[in-house]
């Protein structure tokens, strides 16, 4: 009677125990990922790491080289590279792309592989405390390539904490084995920071935001510094000379008007000088054309005497 009593009572307190701790333990979604972590008590700031990043290796297969090429985004989808055909590029959506790329010497690249080893509608961010050495193990997910298999896509960032590592240094492409990509990273980002300990009062400074990749996402990211206009000298030469001539008639009349009481055409400074200036153009360029003008021979002529 007591063990039939006290199931019954046990129950429902068993499932609310376990509705909260599933609550607890959610998963985190793509849209909840920020590039804030926190996990174990500490937590990670990779803001810092934001940006589109670009690195690949190289495996020799004579005659020809094969090329892995990842580019991947912590924080945001990767932006589409301008100049690329659409079959040669990963979807609208992704944060971790991987080409495959075939090359030999006189011939055209060949991309005979791209695969979205992350994206956001199957993101699932997964991450962990690395204890030796220390840093974050961060996980993103991705859909199964090919599409009508069942090898789902992933990749692994290894972060180390690095205090004296530089900022700006590029991840390490390691291996791509069993549809996972694995990429390790040294960089002071990965560094932990007890949880209740407050954000620093001098925030670190946002990198500049990626502009658009271009076909081949060198340094994965561009420069959004414009180039200066610069005036033309011959337009300023030419300006000078017009607000010259403009002060010389402007002047000149009203010296006439003041001194003379001119009136009309009389106001026109030299006016006597610019009257004949058509007429000393037409003998300039008659002078011209007599010049250029081949000279007529006269031999076998009559000379009058």
């Amino acid at each position: 009677m007591i063990f039939q009593h006290f199931i019954p009572q046990s129950l429902p307190f068993n499932l609310l125990s376990l509705l909260v701790l599933l609550s607890s333990t959610a998963l985190v979604t793509a849209e909840d990922f920020d590039c804030h972590v926190s996990t174990g008590g500490l937590k990670w700031d990779l803001t810092s790491l934001k940006g589109s990043h670009k690195v690949s290796r190289t495996r020799e297969s004579p005659p020809t080289t094969m090329v892995d090429e990842l580019r991947f985004n912590l924080c945001k989808n990767l932006k589409p590279m301008h100049g690329v055909p659409e079959d040669e590029q990963c979807e609208t959506g992704t944060r971790a792309c991987l080409r495959k790329i075939n090359q030999k010497p006189e011939f055209i690249d060949r991309v005979i592989a791209v695969i979205p080893v992350a994206s956001t509608s199957a993101l699932e961010p997964e991450y962990s405390q690395l204890d030796s050495p220390k840093g974050l193990s961060l996980t993103f997910r991705g859909p199964s390539y090919p599409t009508s298999s069942d090898d789902p896509q992933s990749i692994n960032f290894s972060l180390f904490c690095a205090d004296d590592a530089d900022p700006k240094a590029e991840p390490t492409f390691v291996s791509y084995e069993n549809g996972i990509v694995r990429v390790d990273w040294s960089t002071p980002s990965a560094c932990s920071l007890p949880d209740d300990q407050p954000p620093s009062q001098t925030p670190p400074q946002d990198p500049p935001e990626e502009d658009d990749d271009t076909p081949t996402d060198e340094g994965g990211e561009e420069s959004d510094t414009k180039p200066a206009t610069r005036g033309s000298g011959l337009g300023f030469f030419f300006l000078v000379l017009l607000l010259a001539f403009a002060a010389y008639f402007v002047l000149g009349a009203y010296y006439n008007y003041s001194t003379y009481g001119a009136r009309g055409v009389d106001l026109i400074p030299h006016r006597d000088f610019w009257r004949e200036v058509p007429y000393m153009l037409q003998d300039v360029v008659s002078h011209l054309c007599s010049t250029v003008r081949p000279q007529r021979s006269t031999r076998g002529g009559y000379i009058a005497v």
